[in-house]
This record gives C-alpha cells, structure tokens and sequence, in this order.
C-alpha cells in the first residue's frame, strides 16, 4: 500500500504548554489531528474551568491561519478540588475530562493527589455526572523499581478504584505493560486505554543503544519487548477499548541533554505517521482508521470527524532539531533519521 486515506484523527492525550512553546508545537498537531485532550500539568496546574477556559482561548489563538483545530480541555485533579467544579466543567461544554497525576509522578505534577482518599467526593460526583478521569498509572513510591510502577499502581490503586466507583468512566493514559492491556481489557465499556505511537515502537533498549539516549527517556519509561508486543496487540486487535494519544511532550534541547533530563518524547511533527509505521510493521495499517479516528471519539460520546487526510509511503527526512520557545531547540523522535510515511 502506497497512500492510504483515513477520517481525520484525533490525538486523546497531548502538551501543549503555554506561551511561545504552545506557539511552536501547535502547528505540528493542528495540522494532523482535529481535536484533541489537552493535558492540564502546566505551572500553575489548570484546576478550575476558569483557568481552562483561559486556556483554550490561548491555544485558539495560537492556530496556524485557517485551522479548526479544537483543544478539548481538562482540569487536573488535586487533593481539594470541589465537586461543584466537576458541575462547572460538565456545564462548560469544552472541560472534557480531569486528569489524575500521582503527586512527583512525572512533569509538572508537584501538585498531583497524595491520597485519593481526599477526593471521594469529587470522583463521587464525577461517577454520577459521566465524567472521565484520566489516570497517570505509576505509584512514586521510591522503593517501587521504576519498570514496575505501572503494574504496581494497577494492583493496588486503581483496580481498588474501579472496584468502589464501578461507573467511573477511566482512562488508563499511555499504557506500557501487560498488565495494564489486561486491566482495560477487564472492564467494562467505562474503562478505556490510550497508546503511544512510541511505546509501541520501542522497548526499553532503545534508552540505552550506544550509550544514554535522553530523548528516549519518558514516563512511564520504555519497558520488555514482551511488554510492547503486548501493546501493539491491544493497538491493532480492533477492541473500541484502546485508542490513540500520543503523549506528545515537548522539552528544550538542553532540558533533556543535562545531568537530570526531563521525561518525555516529542512525537506531533510525526504524530500520524509514526502510528502507520507500528501498525504497518504488525500487517494491520486497515485497523489503524479505527484506532485513530473512531475509538476514542465514540468514548467520550464525541461526534466522528467527517473530514480525511491522506499518508504516502515515502521515507521523510526529520530534522536534527526545531525551532522551540525563546530560541531555544527542541529535539524530535527519530531526530535525523526518517519516518516512513508522509503527510500529504
């Protein structure tokens, strides 16, 4: 298959950032996704539907002339939000989702849950009010093996979490193990996953090939092959259960090359294409529209895209670097290498 046409895609999990930053990597989304679920961890954190709203009016204007890119905003869940914050955003008709980040789990998330204990009442009424939480799935407990984080918090946080609030509509974000393909699996039509075009092409060598390769670094970190096999199954097997979110997180050049790296992987300048390659690699590219383009709009009761774009088997080039915020340079997956796939 030489070109292939797909409903245009939407991207379930992505940052954006703010400011110049927001302005540099936009274009790179808006150009491939129609929509997408714009994650809350910024400085400060976006805890009301007032500071999403303003928000969304910031990254409305940072679209490229003649975009229809839509950010669909979320609020980050703290250890005192309100539940009549969760009656603010569903009224909002633009707050889609509230995001749950383990406190120190990954970037920005200083101000994340300590106990979830504390938010009964909010996750309370957004099981009744139909409103997703979406889950960051690692514990911080330091004595935790950094590859076993994720199975861990599995066992005992969230699957104690579904168990008490069994119509919570969840998101388990950026899956990485086995064990959590078989958590979304298990559940019910409320439970859903998203998947990382990186996570489903790399395993955790690729953070060490010829030496320390930072900007292979993310969390939840790279893990076994067995384990990203595991993901590219759930990917291509056609269960509405699993969907796209790249986990797009854009960091300066020189953030990550330092003796403390920030964690995440830069994927929007190929945020397509990079799908088409695993999906292609596991015979399955006629499985990729769902995935991309149906699955996730259908969880979260959003109406599909009626437009198209179309991929083209042609190996592109990826630049060393790209211009980021403050003149700073921001480095891309596969940075100097190529993409097998071409937007047209």
């Amino acid at each position: 298959m030489q070109r292939l046409t797909l409903t245009q895609p939407d991207d379930w999990h992505l940052h954006l950032r703010d400011g110049d930053a927001l302005a540099a990597v936009l274009p790179d989304t808006a150009r491939r996704f129609a929509r997408a679920i714009v994650m809350p961890n910024l400085k400060p954190p976006v805890t009301t539907v007032a500071m999403a709203a303003a928000y969304r009016e910031r990254i409305l204007a940072a679209r490229p002339a003649g975009s229809g890119f839509q950010p669909l905003m979320t609020l980050y869940l703290t250890d005192n939000m309100p539940p009549a914050e969760i009656d603010a955003a569903r009224a909002s008709g633009f707050v889609h989702a509230v995001k749950l980040y383990p406190a120190g789990a990954t970037t920005n998330s200083d101000a994340g849950v300590t106990d979830l204990s504390k938010c009964a009442a909010t996750l309370a009424r957004m099981e009744q009010l139909g409103v997703p939480l979406l889950v960051h799935g690692e514990v911080t407990d330091p004595a935790v093996d950094v590859f076993d984080r994720e199975a861990v918090f599995i066992a005992s946080v969230l699957a104690p979490l579904a168990r008490e609030y069994p119509r919570l509509r969840l998101v388990l974000e950026h899956v990485t193990t086995a064990e959590g393909i078989a958590f979304v699996r298990a559940g019910g039509a409320n439970i859903g996953g998203t998947l990382t075009a990186h996570h489903l092409l790399l395993n955790r060598n690729a953070i060490f090939a010829g030496g320390i390769r930072p900007h292979h670094y993310c969390l939840p970190v790279l893990k076994r092959e067995a384990h990203r096999r595991a993901l590219v199954d759930a990917a291509i097997s056609g269960s509405p259960k699993f969907f796209l979110g790249t986990d797009s997180a854009p960091h300066a050049q020189a953030a990550k090359e330092t003796g403390c790296g920030c964690a995440g992987c830069y994927t929007a300048h190929a945020g397509i294409e990079l799908y088409a390659e695993a999906f292609e690699a596991a015979g399955a590219l006629d499985r990729l529209e769902g995935f991309a383009s149906f699955f996730g709009a259908d969880f979260y009761g959003l109406p599909r895209n009626s437009g198209t774009i179309t991929l083209r088997r042609e190996a592109t080039a990826v630049p060393g670097a790209l211009d980021y915020a403050g003149g700073d340079r921001l480095v891309p997956l596969r940075a100097g290498e190529s993409v097998a796939w071409r937007l047209e």
